[in-house]
């Protein structure tokens, strides 16, 4: 099983288009899973995250997504992933946008792709191109 994904408030804020105080009263309302570090900082849990994302996608206020995206380039998050032998579909969000990408199995399986996974997706024409993060 690969590594677990968390991410900071503010990551957490930005991908649901929400302030960061917003996203700590979700946690503190157990709506949202989260973890604190060694040095004390909170975590949200990726996968928490990803199902959150999933089940309220509507709420977020678009306007924060589109402004921050440079060249067609949306950070998402993964919510799910369904593979067969060759081709995978992979469901993200970003902010209120459900974007859903056909690619092989292998791409998917290279990457990594699961729920929770903090990604880059690449919009071209009909075509989603699903990058990792520098991390």
């Amino acid at each position: 099983m690969g590594p677990k994904h968390a991410y900071r408030l503010g990551q957490a804020a930005e991908l649901l288009g929400v302030s960061v105080d917003t996203v700590r009263r979700w946690a503190d309302d157990g709506q949202l899973v989260t973890t604190r570090t060694g040095g004390g900082q909170r975590m949200v849990d990726g996968a928490s995250l990803a199902a959150f994302l999933a089940d309220h996608g509507d709420a977020p206020d678009a306007a924060a997504v589109v402004g921050q995206s440079a060249r067609n380039r949306l950070p998402v998050i993964v919510t799910r992933v369904v593979k067969d032998k060759v081709a995978a579909q992979v469901e993200m969000r970003a902010g209120p946008f459900r974007i859903v990408s056909l690619m092989t199995r292998e791409a998917a399986d290279e990457l990594g792709l699961a729920p929770g996974v903090l990604a880059v997706a690449s919009v071209k024409s009909t075509n989603v191109v699903v990058e990792l993060t520098a991390r």
